[in-house]
């Protein structure tokens, strides 16, 4: 067995998040001896969206595949950096006639590859295309290059992330779910030996209703009326996931979610 570190940043809000990380990479790539860094950067600016100018920097610090989610189709820029930069996903199963990919395979050192796959859930989200039948897709495209293999399914319904889970069990390396901005306590390795985790976190400002200022997301809840979300900036904090791999098989060993600086502690 040769053991393949893979490091999952989940979705970062903000400016403040994006700080964070750059400066929690360093950190988390010798404790983890990551070979690969994956991210999801989808509300990086203003909390809905991603450009050049932040991708850049997040490609500067070693990251090696952005991934995304709906929120990357309200920021106009977003657009052009998915048309020209393969290594920034977007969901797959969007109609095909929007700009960008949903999957591709990273380049490594040493000559190793591992296949990256984005898709997004269809319960209580846009009504898009069937996310299984993309994955498949995909997954059969990537296989003939590589048996490493890690899927961020962008899902709002934990049923839904659940059944993905299962769907690929034993075909994939990790399931790795994003979009709630909220870590999942379950963590596990299936039956067939993926890695799963409903939901690896967001990395940004915890003062906040899941990453916006909390006085606006009450008003809009408790008035039901329309109110301009803006990304808080307090308690910033970086989560997500390290999977270890087996490089040949490509069937995962272990999987471990973090939250880096932890929380602190209520008695």
């Amino acid at each position: 067995m040769r053991p393949f570190h893979l490091l999952f940043i989940g979705d970062v809000v903000g400016h403040v998040g994006l700080k964070a990380v750059l400066a929690e990479l360093p950190i988390l790539r010798e404790r983890y001896s990551a070979d690969c860094i994956v991210v999801n950067g989808e509300n990086i600016v203003n909390g809905k969206g991603l450009t050049e100018t932040e991708a850049d920097q997040l490609f500067q610090a070693g990251v090696h595949c952005i991934t995304t989610g709906n929120h990357i189709w309200e920021n106009w820029k977003a657009r052009t950096l998915l048309a020209k930069n393969p290594l920034v996903l977007r969901p797959m199963n969007y109609p095909a006639e929007n700009p960008g990919r949903g999957w591709c395979i990273v380049p490594l050192p040493g000559g190793r590859r591992i296949g990256v796959v984005q898709i997004q859930g269809r319960v209580f989200m846009q009504p898009i295309d069937d996310p299984f039948k993309a994955v498949d897709h995909a997954i059969a495209q990537i296989k003939a290059e590589t048996n490493l293999v890690m899927v961020d399914f962008h899902a709002d319904a934990t049923a839904e992330a659940v059944a993905m889970g299962w769907y690929l069990d034993g075909r994939v390396g990790a399931v790795l779910g994003t979009h709630t901005h909220i870590q999942t306590a379950d963590a596990t390795i299936l039956p067939n030996g993926t890695a799963y985790v409903t939901d690896v976190g967001m990395s940004g400002p915890y003062d906040s209703v899941i990453g916006m200022q909390k006085d606006i997301a009450l008003k809009r809840m408790q008035l039901q009326t329309a109110h301009k979300y803006e990304p808080a900036e307090g308690d910033v904090r970086v989560c997500g996931a390290h999977v270890i791999l087996d490089e040949i098989s490509g069937e995962a060993v272990a999987i471990e979610t973090f939250c880096s600086p932890p929380p602190r502690r209520t008695i």
